[in-house]
């Protein structure tokens, strides 16, 4: 029996929380596979996203050394958070555990990880469709959490992942969501990044809607929003969406009295 170790807290929903919110919002992550050739460990930075459970996305090139790992052997780690002010291990980061799964071009999980890897890495377009590159989902088996000194949790592929029709049913509804609000309602996307994201100023756009919450962003900087609840259904989207605005306003409002 392996010794208990008193290090590791027990897993909350603030950790929770805090672990989603570093899965959905990061851009770039560090990679580490399997050196096909030596065996030994080979780290690697790589842009990431989400695919709507959560899952982590990466493209890569059949030209790096990488992804030659990930076809050879599927065990990989992805180490995400961004250093801020300050010591860089003071600030959250988490280790995803993973099995790289490679996306066929054409099949529809393959184009749905695409359109959501483009709405967070627009620039990815010059080079997405070139032959040699790939996308792949990581499949998350499980996950270790550092909240910062003294906060380290370990996270079940469930208590990150969310699945079920609700997902499912946002695959066709996501996108027409995001060209809607972004096209007509920019006020209310502003509304999200200041009440919410406690963002000031700039230009905020939609990048991304799962059942969880929402993806913001500015140029480089990428805000999460969480819903008050779950959606349960793609239907429950336009309403959450006006609820979020108008309590957004209520507060904006609250704050300037």
């Amino acid at each position: 029996m392996e010794p208990e170790n008193k290090t590791i807290r027990e897993t909350d929903a603030e950790a929770i929380r805090l672990a989603k919110t570093l899965l959905r919002s990061a851009r770039y992550g560090a990679l580490a596979v399997l050196d096909p050739q030596s065996g030994a460990p080979l780290a690697s930075r790589v842009a990431t996203a989400t695919d709507l459970d959560g899952t982590p996305l990466i493209l890569v090139s059949s030209l790096s050394e990488h992804t030659g790992g990930l076809d050879a052997d599927a065990r990989c780690s992805l180490l995400l958070g961004e250093p801020g002010k300050g010591d860089p291990l003071a600030h959250p980061r988490i280790s995803l555990h993973c099995r790289a799964e490679r996306l066929q071009r054409g099949t529809p999980t393959q184009m749905r990880a695409e359109r959501r890897y483009l709405n967070r890495h627009p620039k990815a377009r010059l080079y997405a469709g070139f032959g040699d590159f790939a996308f792949f989902r990581l499949e998350l088996e499980r996950a270790s959490l550092n909240g910062g000194f003294g906060k380290a949790y370990r996270l079940t592929r469930a208590a990150l992942i969310v699945e079920g029709q609700a997902t499912d049913e946002l695959a066709a509804a996501e996108q027409p969501a995001l060209d809607h609000m972004n096209a007509d309602h920019s006020d209310a996307i502003d509304v999200y990044a200041r009440a919410f994201a406690k963002a000031d100023g700039g230009t905020w756009s939609l990048t991304g809607i799962d059942t969880d919450g929402i993806d913001i962003a500015c140029g480089d900087d990428i805000r999460r929003i969480f819903f008050a609840e779950p959606l349960g259904s793609a239907a429950a989207l336009r309403p959450t969406l006006v609820g979020l605005a108008q309590q957004g306003r209520r507060s904006i409002a609250k704050t300037c009295d």
